[in-house]
């Protein structure tokens, strides 16, 4: 496998349609006036029905593969992700066009926020293989996590579909979140180096070193080295102290506290030993899932071929 590409590699293109026929077609033409001027050739898939994505992004994958070209997602964090998993399976480069509101994975490998520069981007890009994560099999690129961190999520969701798409709705929602009654989690995480017993309301595992910088994680863990995950896990609180742990962390300053467990590692498995093997909600970059305890966590150092701006 090589990781140089012909400058002529045909793009794979799979663009989620859910966030309304207006800004899509804006998208979708944005796209293809750049990739039409520059004459590359290109396959843009249009998805409707978001539980058609990981069909789509399997279909192309396997173009890609054939045709000695690019898989690219355009879209938010769960679309870069069901993308980029096929990316991973089929062994393709993989390209992002990142749309979602906060684009951790984009802007930590440079990708452009606006969607002309970023497909111009793709046409100059060079593959990097990074780091991915993986949880039971399931792979993330910027955090996966369980507890309140997932029904924070599931909350903001349903907020943001009333209220509009913005960081202000986002942090709104995570305090009405915080202020509802929540259950503890009771955790035994193995890293082979140690044994934690802990309760906190939420374990947090990221691979994104700017989103652990945004929110001060990087202070707080600052023994996180190249080709580790980072665990996070608050101490149980009140709401008052989660509160003020929402706001160091909406400032940057969560290295403030000393109410946050966290710590670098290669591969972790968490047991919930007073339930076994319990169904556990889990959020894998912003998707919902159930997974089973015990839960695996690894780093996948160099797994995804990622087209990256020169």
């Amino acid at each position: 496998m090589t990781d140089t590409l012909p400058p002529n590699a045909p793009l794979y293109i799979v663009l989620n349609a859910g966030s309304g026929a207006a800004e899509t077609a804006e998208r979708q033409a944005a796209i293809e006036e750049v990739l039409n001027a520059a004459g590359r050739p290109f396959h843009l898939h249009l998805v409707h029905d978001g539980s058609k994505l990981d069909e789509a992004a399997i279909a192309h994958a396997g173009k890609a593969c054939a045709n000695g070209g690019i898989l690219v997602a355009a879209g938010g964090d769960g679309t870069i992700n069901a993308v980029a998993r096929q990316a991973v399976a089929h062994g393709c480069p993989f390209g992002a066009l990142p749309q979602g509101t906060f684009n951790y994975f984009g802007r930590t490998h440079g990708i452009p926020e606006d969607l002309a520069d970023a497909v111009h981007a793709l046409l100059t890009a060079t593959i990097r293989p990074v780091q991915i994560g993986s949880v039971n099999g399931h792979i993330f690129l910027v955090n996966a996590s369980i507890g309140l961190y997932p029904k924070l999520l599931e909350e903001r969701e349903h907020d943001k579909r009333q209220f509009g798409r913005n960081r202000v709705v986002a942090f709104l929602s995570a305090v009405k979140t915080i202020l509802t009654p929540h259950r503890r989690l009771r955790l035994t995480l193995e890293t082979g180096q140690r044994t934690i017993h802990l309760r906190t309301p939420t374990l947090f595992v990221g691979n994104n070193r700017l989103q652990m910088e945004q929110v001060g994680i990087a202070a707080v863990a600052p023994d996180v080295a190249e080709g580790e995950l980072a665990a996070i896990a608050p101490k149980p609180l009140g709401r008052l102290g989660m509160l003020a742990l929402l706001a160091r962390g909406a400032f940057g300053r969560l290295a403030d506290s000393d109410d946050v467990l966290a710590f670098g590692f290669h591969s972790m498995t968490v047991r919930t030993p007073f339930y076994r093997r319990r169904r556990l909600k889990a959020a894998v970059d912003g998707e919902l899932l159930q997974l089973t305890a015990p839960l695996r966590f690894e780093a996948l150092e160099g797994r995804l071929r990622l087209l990256v701006p020169s």
